[in-house]
């Protein structure tokens, strides 16, 4: 293996490693909040969210998870990275809001971290055409 053989070998798994981890959060948690299941019905609950936000939150968490990891739909994609984004903030905003704190509070941030280098490290046939991070 070459070094440049190499670098695009860390590259891809600097990159896939927070996409799928990513992918894998949203696509459970939003299946879980479309099927009901419980403790997750019962945490929005407890942030003070109305039941209906549930369904809309659920649909597009599952659409966002698999915008990332699909190919092409570069301008999606992009959506689908903020609101990821928006999501993640306003999860740590909501339990800061009624009190929560530990696990509750810094998985979400560890998730903001991970959606951050997933969407930094994305190669280039994954962006929007003529997009680029200056600092990647």
């Amino acid at each position: 293996m070459t070094i440049s053989n190499s670098h695009w070998m860390l590259r891809a798994v600097a990159y896939w490693a927070p996409t799928l981890v990513i992918f894998a959060a949203f696509l459970g948690s939003g299946v879980a909040l479309l099927t009901g299941f419980k403790p997750m019905i019962d945490g929005m609950a407890h942030l003070g969210y109305p039941s209906y936000f549930t369904t809309l939150l659920g649909v597009w968490k599952v659409l966002g998870a698999v915008a990332i990891v699909a190919p092409g739909l570069g301008l999606i994609k992009e959506w689908a990275y903020a609101g990821i984004m928006f999501d993640l903030t306003g999860a740590v905003t909501s339990r800061l809001a009624v009190g929560d704190g530990g696990m509750d509070t810094i998985l979400p941030m560890i998730f903001i971290v991970a959606a951050a280098a997933s969407w930094l490290l994305r190669p280039d046939h994954r962006r929007l055409p003529g997009a680029r991070f200056a600092a990647v």
